[in-house]
């Protein structure tokens, strides 16, 4: 199911990672004669590569809960349904977050022991990189939804990133126990008495420091933060353009600066971390930009096999069960 740019960016990182993956699968769910057409000429010959026809379309500015009612031959709908169904182990769409949040959640339902579920993502840090959640699904969040979310996101990371036991913080407005409202206060007096690795509170100044491996908030603030980071990261490469190009001899310091600048964009290119998972359901659901290129929609691709492999869903049930004992 593609984004912005169309199927062919979907068809050609489809391409990539069936050559990469000897006993991967992909199903492309959408308009048949369309996607035909790009996999003739992309991807011919390829036999594990499968198509499946869907006759509707969710667009981008779609109300989640319209799409939901009326649309139920959209690619969306019909990918997620596989999912449920066992053809699929896991969906990757870069289309409508409402809409796919508010679909998957009515087609698969929850994990028991999940209130909500929440949109979590890998983003760069100090020395690696974070995991933060919630980024969009909850605008509003009880303390022991934020707790369930902690124990969502030490579950993704230590799969992602092959950590033992990942650092969990709550964003705050301060570190000190005292500082926050009596939600965020109570969700870790409540982390306090688990069995994660908790490491306390810590302030929007530092999520990329490197402290911690994952970041716990509502998702308004999260959505908020988000927006914040990339708008920032907007504003940066503004500056840096505009100095290295303001007169001729900035021109030339550019040229001498080129490998450092290459270096830099390689460390902070985003779709390094393309994919972010809706968690919390019961099956993998992948959210991939809905401007992602070829690359990007790859990497979406690579993250539903890394959960898939590692049984998420279930890993999370486990653990809540074992906090619960």
């Amino acid at each position: 199911m593609s984004g912005d740019r169309g199927a062919e960016v979907v068809v050609r990182a489809a391409k990539a990672c069936l050559a990469k993956y000897a006993n991967l699968e992909l199903i492309l769910v959408g308009d048949e004669a369309r996607l035909g057409e790009l996999v003739n000429s992309i991807a011919r010959n390829e036999s594990r590569l499968s198509i499946r026809h869907a006759s509707e379309v969710v667009g981008m500015s779609e109300p989640p809960a319209e799409a939901l009612r009326r649309k139920k031959d959209s690619s969306m709908r019909v990918a997620i349904n596989l999912v449920k169904e066992g053809t699929a182990a896991a969906c990757v769409s870069a289309g409508n977050t409402g809409a796919l949040m508010a679909t998957s959640k009515f087609v698969l339902k929850m994990l028991p022991g999940i209130d909500r579920p929440a949109i979590i993502a890998e983003l760069p840090a100090i020395g690696g990189s974070v995991h933060m959640l919630d980024l969009g699904a909850n605008t509003v969040s009880d303390p022991e939804q934020l707790f369930q979310f902690a124990v969502m996101g030490s579950i993704v990371t230590a799969d992602i990133r092959r950590l033992d036991r990942p650092r969990v913080a709550l964003l705050n407005i301060g570190v000190e126990d005292t500082k926050g409202h009596d939600t965020v206060r109570e969700a870790a007096s409540r982390l306090n008495q688990s069995g994660l690795n908790y490491v306390g509170f810590i302030e929007g100044n530092e999520i990329f420091s490197g402290k911690t491996d994952v970041i716990v908030t509502d998702g308004f603030t999260g959505n908020v933060a988000l927006k914040t980071m990339e708008g920032t990261a907007g504003l940066v490469s503004h500056y840096v353009k505009r100095a290295f190009t303001r007169t001729l001899f900035a021109k030339l310091q550019a040229v001498m600066a080129g490998p450092v600048l290459r270096r830099l964009a390689v460390e902070t290119d985003s779709r390094n971390y393309n994919g972010a998972s809706f968690v919390g359901l019961n099956g993998i659901v992948i959210k991939s930009h809905g401007g992602a290129d070829e690359y990007a929609f790859q990497h979406a691709i690579e993250t539903a096999l890394v959960e898939l492999r590692n049984q998420v869903p279930q890993q999370i049930g486990s653990l809540l069960e074992q906090e619960a004992a």
